[in-house]
């Protein structure tokens, strides 16, 4: 079911599509692709950040629950080569490097509803030729699923008209509890290796050990171990079947949450910059730490290093990526 929900700034409709099924009940934008909401049967609290109404997702968003591309992550410099071919891209990080796909990336564009029922929609986005400096026109889907046992499913597929990049992420910050911060959750992370970064956040290039790190999470730690923490864990050398690669859990809440991804790479945000007055969902207070984003994706900067698994797309190929978040309560 969708609902006209909020108004672009050019008076363009934004919509609201709600799902049901396997004990969730999620609330989807056609702005960015956001998950503006989700729900677990038996637990008030929302499971994710966001905001009760669209006006803010415009003006105080962090990327609250959005589909980041065409690129998540950064790019150094915001410079391609492709094929021979310098490309300069849209710089909006800090004025020198490529966020999330540029200021006018998707995560902040109108999707269409392509399709839609219950318990699954599908949204889809083309971006043409040169937008925010990428080369070739994109076409994206996104499809959300709630499945049985507490399953939130998204497959995202892309197709290119020339050669291009393409890593797609979900930005969704999560919270099992009604406390204000994360910082008690216990994380738990199937990586060897993780990717330091310079000053600005940019990977120096070097995939270092976890052992004897604050990023050492093989066995479960509280997140407040790792803060702050902005960075890349290595899952695998490339893309894989979907597999479990983490688990976040509240111990006030008996909420646990499972990450499955097909994607080698994930990205955890404890969200230390976060300071928004705007109240979000039920009231809550959104302040440093009060949420952490976990984005399967690609190793961010791939283009600048060879050893990194990479996000090239040619027009032949089809980008797929499936990610799963399976929520329970008590159980396990």
């Amino acid at each position: 079911m969708s609902e006209i929900w909020g108004h672009m700034p050019d008076g363009s409709a934004v919509h609201r599509i709600t799902l049901t099924g396997g004990g969730l009940t999620a609330h989807l934008l056609t702005y960015g692709a956001v998950l503006q909401d989700l729900r677990l049967a038996g637990h008030d609290a929302p499971l994710v950040l966001g905001f009760p109404e669209f006006a803010p997702y415009l003006t105080h968003s962090p990327y609250f629950g959005a589909t980041a591309g065409r690129f998540a992550n950064r790019i150094r410099d915001g410079h391609l080569e492709i094929d021979g071919q310098s490309y300069q891209l849209d710089r909006n990080f800090i004025g020198k490097h490529t966020l999330h796909g540029g200021a006018d990336s998707m995560g902040k564009c109108l999707w269409e509803i392509a399709e839609e029922a219950a318990d699954s929609a599908t949204l889809q986005i083309t971006l043409p030729d040169g937008h925010m400096g990428f080369p070739g026109t994109l076409t994206a889907r996104v499809t959300f699923t709630l499945l049985e046992g507490g399953v939130l499913d998204i497959h995202m597929e892309a197709e290119t008209d020339q050669t291009t990049l393409c890593s797609l992420a979900h930005h969704s910050y999560f919270t099992l509890d009604d406390a204000e911060t994360i910082s008690d959750h216990r994380l738990q992370i199937a990586a060897e290796a993780y990717l330091p970064v310079d000053a600005e956040l940019i990977p120096t290039g070097e995939q270092a050990d976890v052992g004897a790190t604050r990023f050492d999470f093989r066995k479960a730690a509280p997140v407040a171990q790792a803060h702050p923490v902005d960075h890349n864990f290595c899952l695998s050398a490339q893309r894989q079947a979907l597999r479990a690669v983490a688990v976040l859990k509240s111990a006030a809440s008996g909420v646990t949450m499972r990450c499955l991804t097909t994607e080698p790479g994930l990205q955890v945000y404890d969200g230390e910059n976060i300071n928004i007055a705007q109240p979000g969902l039920d009231g809550r207070v959104m302040g440093a730490y009060a949420g952490l984003a976990m984005e399967p994706q690609v190793w961010p900067d791939a283009h600048h290093h060879e050893d990194f698994p990479q996000a090239v797309l040619r027009p032949a190929e089809r980008y797929h990526q499936q990610t799963q978040f399976v929520f329970s309560k008590g159980q396990r």
